[in-house]
């Protein structure tokens, strides 16, 4: 986690555990207190791929299904038409966060590499 958001990490370990500086730590005390981190801290919310705390989405979520009930019951849910935008969508972030560049076949890592090298570029 330290290679892909290292400030979202020292700000966790700080408010969490008042760690001013996790460098000073071995590295196995700075995994254990990483695994006992809350699912709502940021670098877990970012290794889900959330934007926002796992708590925030599940609500998102709940008025999107309380959106889409009452959108089932209108004129515009009858034919179909004016579907409610989902809150929870805008949620999660865009780029999938890498894990620490695991994969767990050869076939992960090449069809990870074809993406990565054929991804069209802005303008083109």
């Amino acid at each position: 986690m330290i290679a892909s958001d290292e400030d979202a990490l020292a700000c966790d370990l700080l408010e969490t555990y008042g760690v001013n500086d996790y460098r000073e730590l071995p590295p196995k005390t700075v995994a254990a207190l990483y695994f006992g981190l809350t699912p709502n801290s940021r670098t877990k919310s970012r290794q889900m791929g959330l934007s926002v705390p796992l708590d925030t989405f599940l609500l998102a979520q709940a008025v999107d299904a309380l959106h889409l009930l009452c959108w089932l019951n209108s004129k515009d849910g009858e034919k179909g038409r004016n579907r409610p935008e989902r809150i929870s969508d805008k949620l999660i972030l865009k780029e999938p966060v890498a894990d620490n560049g695991r994969f767990e076949s050869g076939e992960d890592f090449e069809s990870f590499r074809a993406r990565f090298f054929t991804s069209p570029k802005e303008g083109e």
